[in-house]
């Protein structure tokens, strides 16, 4: 038997004795699938209805979707706990050389010294409604692929469309909640106005940097506070001076004496996408193609952006955002590579795949109707792998190089003014010039043309080296004049950036779009560049769409068989909708003879900080206190020290960041912020032996919000008595 196995079981059974050590299911349960896990025999104290309640007020409604992550509220004054690293765009949009609240931090102590978080809204789920008879009907009768993706699709739209008009108020959505299966909408109430009060130095809300992002021992401050206003009627409403905090139905409680181990503890939140319920070709492909792609073009994106950042302050602070990003990805998705070599899980799903067949193959009725399932599954797979290269560089090409974005804008505009009647173009550009400026600001404020310059010259060349059945046209055309790729490369890169006014933007917009008549005279060659490459990929998309639509309708088939050989009811792949995940604070063991304790504390941010590490740099105060002992009520008795982060074995993703963590009574403990390496490949599967997620501690953000940035008035708001 495996040694990593053997440790994790001694583990197991001396916990049986030592702490009635009880395992957790797997899964991000639904609103609709709350019902069905016992939480009250795994640990909850309250009743379960306090929770999720269809019918009234739970916790539930103190949940907030804010940029992509999970947020909640803990006062009735709209006040709202999230990560620091969810904050951090807006912090970026909001800093400059001489306000430098990204590396400084913030803090507003009156409601009028709170800034515009620009870039976030909240999104709050009000209702959902299962619409899976109203979609699947509408194509009983389709066996197209395509069409039948496309209805879907319309379908989808169409039901959203109708709830809106229904209550004007909400914005609708309908997910999928299995791929081809089933199918939910979600109604949501989003608020406009959110602003920043209080985000730590970015010595404490980024501690460890990329060198310990993904990785336990963690302590990070991972925290933020947020606030949301609505219009003096209580109506959501942008940004203004006269709007007002809002008032939630539910804020939760904030509880400072925190968790200890083997306590019981539950996330609520936004998980982003996970695939557990894929066959292997599919984490063959993630496995071949999109981790190993992504990772390496992030990689190279990243040290482009770090060497230009250094030329100014300004520089810096405008690509900070973008380079987190990419850091968090890449180190996520080689993690994954790891995780999926490491679990031998492309020959887990093979052998899965084996029974399955073998289920089908043994029942008349199951083989008459799946009886070519895997093997068409696998047949599409080989040939979305035929193509997966520049399927993959089609999908990069506009978030790596920024003009080409602006060009893609531009030109998207141009042609749907080029589609009005000549007496109706003016209009048209009046009435639309606006949102076209505002997509392109967007763009520029990350825009630094040496960083475009190099970036697009590793697309360029990417592409140029890409196999004949696999062409990029547009690359071809700059290569095909000359016998030498890189020299020609070089040169049509020096030409176009040399001559585009795209890069100069108050031309853009105080020229370029200042008329009709300037706007349709304008053209260059990057313009022509991106037109050909949305050319091709338009030429390509009926193709993209057969296979979309096909392995749409295989998916779902193969949840049906799969759920019917293991007789039971899978819990649907996250989506972005409101979950439910529970666990117990808990360390493990990620390797032979190397346990993993659930608590890190002040002391070893002092231990990360002597070792001279730049991403350990940490603000002297924190050294000060420490000596000193100066914890207040925040001390957890057992480290005699401040506890910094956790370790919980909840079932968590992407979206998860923010999400609060609760104890048994419903109070917040902690939010929710990584997990651990191994614990990367939680998107594909998850292990109770393995998968462990990491939360800062409510003690060390009450302690660093009182103790270092004297916030206390935060404190009181939320109801901590010092």
């Amino acid at each position: 038997m495996n040694k990593k196995f053997l440790a994790v079981g001694a583990l197991i059974v001396a916990g049986l004795f030592q702490f009635s050590y009880k395992l957790r299911e797997e899964g991000m349960f639904p609103l609709s699938e709350i019902h069905k896990v016992d939480l009250k025999k795994a640990g909850l104290k309250i009743d379960p209805n306090e929770v999720y309640n269809p019918n009234g007020i739970s916790l539930v409604d103190a949940l907030v979707n804010v940029g992509g992550c999970t947020g909640s509220f803990i006062s009735n004054e709209g006040l709202i706990i999230t990560n620091h690293h969810c904050a951090f765009s807006a912090v970026q949009l909001a800093s400059t050389p001489e306000n430098d609240y990204l590396n400084k931090g913030f803090v507003a102590r009156t409601r009028e010294q709170e800034i515009e978080a620009k870039g976030l809204t909240c999104r709050i789920t009000d209702s959902y409604e299962d619409v899976s008879d109203k979609v699947l009907g509408a194509v009983a009768q389709v066996t197209d692929p395509a069409s039948r993706l496309q209805i879907i699709n319309n379908m989808m739209k169409n039901l959203a469309l109708e709830a809106e008009k229904k209550d004007p108020t909400i914005k609708a959505e309908v997910s999928e909640m299995f791929i081809g299966k089933s199918y939910v909408l979600f109604r949501y109430k989003t608020i406009q106005d959110v602003r920043l009060v209080y985000v730590p130095n970015r010595q404490i809300g980024e501690f460890g940097g990329e060198t310990d992002n993904w990785v336990w021992p963690r302590h990070t401050g991972d925290y933020s506070f947020m606030r949301a206003y609505v219009s003096k009627d209580g109506k959501p409403a942008k940004y203004s001076k006269d709007n007002v905090p809002y008032t939630p139905k539910k804020f939760l409680k904030v509880n400072a004496h925190g968790t200890n181990e083997e306590d019981f503890v539950f996330i609520l939140g936004y998980p982003g996408k996970t695939y557990r319920h894929r066959p292997a070709q599919f984490i063959e492909y993630q496995a071949k193609y999109v981790l190993p792609y992504t990772s390496d073009l992030y990689d190279f994106q990243n040290t482009t952006m770090e060497t230009i950042g250094k030329k100014d302050k300004a520089t810096e602070i405008k690509l900070a955002t973008r380079i987190k990003r990419n850091a968090n990805v890449m180190k996520n998705y080689r993690g994954k590579i790891a995780g999926i070599k490491g679990i031998d899980l492309i020959e887990q799903k093979k052998q899965e795949d084996s029974a399955l067949a073998t289920f089908i193959n043994n029942n008349t009725d199951m083989k008459n109707q799946y009886g070519n399932l895997l093997s068409d599954i696998d047949n599409l797979y080989k040939l979305i792998n035929s193509d997966a290269n520049r399927d993959l560089w089609f999908g990069q090409i506009y978030t790596s190089t920024s003009l080409l974005n602006v060009a893609k804008n531009i030109n998207i505009f141009k042609n749907e003014l080029n589609k009005q009647p000549n007496a109706q173009k003016e209009i048209f550009f009046n009435n639309n010039i606006a949102k076209l400026k505002q997509t392109l600001n967007t763009i520029y404020e990350a825009y630094d043309i040496d960083v475009d310059r190099r970036i697009f010259k590793k697309m360029l060349t990417d592409a140029s080296a890409f196999t004949t059945n696999q062409k990029v046209s547009a690359v071809d055309k700059i290569t095909g004049r000359t016998t030498n790729n890189e020299a020609g490369i070089n040169e049509y890169i020096n030409d176009t950036f040399g001559l585009t006014k795209l890069k100069d933007q108050e031309y853009v917009y105080n020229t370029l779009l200042k008329s009709v008549k300037n706007l349709s005279g304008y053209n260059d060659a990057l313009l022509n560049f991106e037109n050909d490459i949305a050319k091709q990929i338009t030429e390509l998309k009926p193709e993209k769409d057969r296979r979309d639509g096909l392995l749409n309708k295989l998916m779902g088939d193969y949840v049906n068989v799969k759920e019917k050989f293991l007789n039971k009811n899978f819990i649907p792949d996250a989506n972005s909708t409101l979950r439910l995940t529970y666990g117990y604070v808990r360390g493990y063991s990620p390797a032979d003879a190397t346990y993993m304790s659930p608590y890190t504390s002040i002391k070893g941010i002092l231990e990360k900080g002597a070792t001279g590490n730049p991403d350990f740099y940490y603000p002297n105060i924190i050294k000060e206190l420490w000596n000193k002992k100066d914890f207040g009520p925040f001390v957890k008795k057992e480290l005699n020290d401040v506890p910094v982060a956790f370790l919980y074995d909840m079932d968590t993703t992407g979206g998860n960041s923010g999400s609060p963590i609760m104890n048994a009574y419903g109070e917040l403990i902690g939010v929710n912020f990584d997990r651990a390496y191994g614990a990367t490949i939680n998107d594909y599967a998850w292990n109770e032996s393995y998968s462990r997620s990491i939360g800062v501690d409510i003690r060390y953000v009450l302690w660093a919000a009182s103790k270092i940035d004297h916030a206390d008035f935060l404190l009181k708001e939320i109801g901590v008595n010092l």
